[in-house]
């Protein structure tokens, strides 16, 4: 496999490398799974708690809970099923549409041939089977998998929304019981020590979540690298804390809470059921909150090291410290707020105790929030999410993304959960249920590629749906009987997300549609050129376009009013493909449009979900580098496939005669930049009048310049030659062509089309404008509006 196919794995792996990042893991995965004690029965209803008995039950059902999602699922099975190293929802789903041709993301359907065109590489449509054959064959099919995807992806993003606000507000909560017991401090009267624990209770838990909130969200711009290493030893010293605590509370208060890990106690628990203990099991399946980041951070780090860090440090001491605290809790029934975990810490060492907490629930929202950056990020790149800025933090391992416009809208999302809810028992129940729907999807969407990915029996495919399946529906019927306690907040969340999810989605694909159907041949460039009197001048012109075939209406319509063009022409389109990355010697597809004379070429540029193509800043240089190379290798043997316009070549190798062309590290100056820009709109002025003021006359950016190989005795005369005008052109400037599809919804319309146009009308109007999200400067930029009506 290519190296550059990987995601954390980007090096050797090695047994150093490994528990190094089993260490940072700590501080990014398994905070929320390490800190799910704060709340788990704290969110539980005490009065619902009436014996020991039922203490031994609830144990039992978050010990088999912990074992069958967390280690079974998560740990042994779910991380089997990455995506060349990449995990979440998505991943699954990339998996599906690769290899079972199953996608409904927005790409040219006339040019799949181009899009899918892997000869020798590792990504092939595996043979067919029965169960593909039946689901590639119905198309409603293809649209519940991408729903699915979506739904899961919306689900990470609630849980990203939720658990910061739920452990933080937990442990400001415990620090006002704390200052609530220090009120006789203050005044020796009973009254006013009342009075002192009433104002604690009011103004300390919310302004106390929101502070560290807000801190929190700030310090993501840091990277996973390294708050990995900030927050990691505040994890473990928390795992040593509550570990030695549950110990302690075993021995200290009910040795016999060991024999709860029998499941006997978990069927008398579901034997005896009733509406008021049902309602309990939304307050344990938060035991699991954070196994489904072991999956989604997956890009962030390696298998090796999630699945041994969670296997011989998290998943041991927290089954200490949950049956510690169920010791404590059996035999303190009396005590007020005896389901709280700092109350199960022995008096001396409480304030410590409320101290690293805070710290710890900090840390106990960083792996959802890592999460959500990284679900994001693969919606974006497959044309599932509004554009927006994504940072990459790490020049070593791609997965590690910062998203600075989805950071403060958790932020502010996170904080109006805070404060309007200002309960721990109503925000737990909307992190419950967010958390076991995002499973439930995983589940489904594992099912098939157990089937489709990985060709086992149908059998065994259908094993694994019925038996994680029922278990999570089992939760997710408790969580629905919360609905009216916190849990709608989730669903509002859920309408808005995938409603701006699917707008994107169908208005990306309408705008292609249109595009492919007003497109016009390479042929009528070459027809209508003469009629035009269109004339060449010097420079080059980038056209970004969607479409791999043809001439975009837009340009199109450009030329018929200003006709003139640059020397030397490229369109450039970018593909996604359903998978991780894309290796640099397979990325770029290079083909002329048509005849040599003409100085046109087309560039598709293929880039996999988690690949930062469209930001890095040597973009131009690398295209004009893959052009040198088709141009040495056109006639020559090599790689390459047809397409309606001719062939095109697979280029990233350079050729090993040094024919290619040669950069050079230098930077013009600004004199002879104006210089240039000046002669450029002396040539164009005759035609164009005030167009270039619209940013027609190339405004000089160029980082790299190239020359030709001293001597390359294979190197032909004509191919020479053309290299050299491509040189030239470079010299001369660059300016960039932009398309801008509006789209209009038709008088007569539905509803529902009314409302996905209008939103993604708005998304568009609101989010980075393409030029941005591509790094093209506005003073060389040549936009060219359209009215597409639906």
């Amino acid at each position: 496999m290519d190296p550059q196919l990987g995601s954390a794995n980007q090096f050797k792996e090695t047994w150093k490398h490994t528990l190094l990042l089993s260490f940072q893991s700590l501080g990014v995965i398994y905070g929320q799974l390490s800190t799910a004690p704060l709340y788990v029965f704290g969110t539980m209803n005490a009065e619902d708690i009436k014996s020991e008995e039922t203490v031994y039950e609830l144990f039992s059902c978050i010990f088999w809970t912990i074992n069958i999602i967390s280690l079974l699922k998560y740990a042994f099975i779910v991380l089997r099923a990455d995506d060349n190293g990449e995990g979440g929802t998505f991943a699954l789903y990339s998996l599906l549409c690769r290899h079972a041709k199953v996608g409904l993301l927005p790409n040219d359907t006339s040019a799949n041939e181009v899009m899918h065109y892997e000869t020798g590489s590792p990504f092939k449509i595996k043979v067919e089977s029965r169960a593909r054959r039946a689901i590639e064959k119905y198309k409603s099919s293809h649209y519940l998998m991408l729903f699915l995807a979506l739904f899961g992806s919306c689900m990470t993003i609630g849980v990203g929304v939720l658990t910061p606000a739920l452990s933080v507000y937990s442990v400001s909560s415990g620090v006002q019981r704390s200052m609530s017991d220090m009120a006789h401090l203050f005044s020796s009267s009973p009254r006013k020590q009342a009075a002192i624990s009433n104002a604690f209770e009011k103004y300390v838990p919310v302004p106390t979540a929101s502070a560290i909130l807000v801190c929190l969200f700030t310090l993501q711009h840091y990277g996973t690298h390294k708050i990995g290493f900030i927050f990691a030893p505040i994890i473990v010293i928390w795992l040593i804390f509550i570990g030695g605590g549950g110990v302690y509370n075993i021995f200290h208060w009910n040795k016999q809470i060991i024999h709860a890990v029998s499941p006997m106690y978990m069927y008398r628990f579901v034997k005896n059921i009733e509406i008021k203990s049902w309602r309990s099991l939304g307050s344990i399946v938060l035991c699991v909150a954070g196994s489904e980041a072991m999956f989604a951070d997956l890009g962030h780090f390696t298998k090796k090291s999630i699945k041994i860090t969670f296997v011989c440090l998290i998943y041991p001491v927290l089954v200490l410290c949950y049956a510690g605290q169920a010791a404590y809790i059996s035999k303190n029934l009396h005590v007020a707020d005896f389901n709280h975990l700092s109350e199960s810490i022995p008096h001396r060492i409480r304030h410590w105790f409320i101290a690293l907490s805070l710290l710890a629930s900090v840390v106990g929202s960083q792996a959802t929030i890592t999460a959500s950056f990284s679900i994001i990020n693969q919606c974006l790149a497959l044309g599932c999410f509004p554009r927006v800025k994504v940072i990459h933090t790490s020049d070593k391992i791609h997965g590690q993304v910062y998203i600075p416009d989805i950071n403060w809208l958790l932020m502010v999302l996170s904080l109006a959960v805070t404060i309007g809810f200002h309960d721990i028992m109503r925000i737990g129940s909307a992190t419950g249920l967010a958390v076991i729907s995002g499973m439930l999807v995983t589940t489904c969407l594992m099912s098939l590629v157990i089937a489709l990915y990985w060709e086992k029996n149908f059998f065994e495919s259908v094993c694994c749906l019925i038996f994680f399946g029922s278990i999570e529906v089992m939760y997710v019927s408790a969580c629905m009987l919360n609905f009216h306690k916190g849990a709608w907040y989730l669903v509002v969340l859920l309408a808005l997300s995938l409603t701006v999810m699917l707008s994107w989605h169908y208005g990306t694909k309408k705008k292609l549609e249109f595009d492919l159907q007003n497109k016009v041949s390479a042929e009528w460039l070459t027809d209508i050129s003469p009629g035009l009197g269109v004339t060449r001048v010097p420079g080059i012109g980038f056209i970004y376009t969607d479409i791999v075939t043809g001439i975009p209406a837009f340009f199109s319509h450009f030329i018929t009013n200003l006709p003139a063009f640059h020397q030397v022409l490229i369109f450039v389109s970018f593909k996604s493909l359903p998978m991780p990355y894309v290796p640099a010697s397979r990325r770029y597809l290079i083909g002329r449009v048509g005849p040599k004379d003409l100085k046109i070429y087309r560039c598709v540029v293929r880039y996999g979900y988690c690949d930062p193509i469209r930001d890095t800043d040597n973009f131009e240089e690398q295209i004009i580098r893959s052009i040198g190379e088709f141009i040495t290798m056109e006639e020559n043997e090599f790689e390459s496939m047809y397409s309606s316009e001719g062939r095109m070549v697979v280029v990233g190798k350079p050729p090993a005669d040094g024919s290619a062309l040669i950069p050079l590290n230098e930077t013009n100056s600004d004199e002879e930049s104006v210089g240039l820009v000046s002669n450029i709109e002396t040539q164009l002025a005759p035609m164009v009048g005030n167009a270039l003021e619209s940013g027609l006359g190339p405004v000089m950016r160029k980082k790299v310049r190239f020359m030709l190989p001293a001597n390359s005795p294979k190197m032909r005369a004509s191919v020479r030659d053309e290299l050299q005008e491509l040189i030239d052109a470079r010299e001369s400037g660059t300016a960039y062509f932009l398309g801008q599809v509006h789209l209009a919804v038709r008088d007569g319309s539905d509803v529902l089309k009314r409302l996905l146009i209008m939103t993604y009308a708005f998304c568009d109007k609101n989010c980075r404008e393409p030029p941005v999200a591509l790094n093209i400067p506005h003073a060389a930029l040549v936009e060219v509006g359209m009215v597409c009506c639906i």
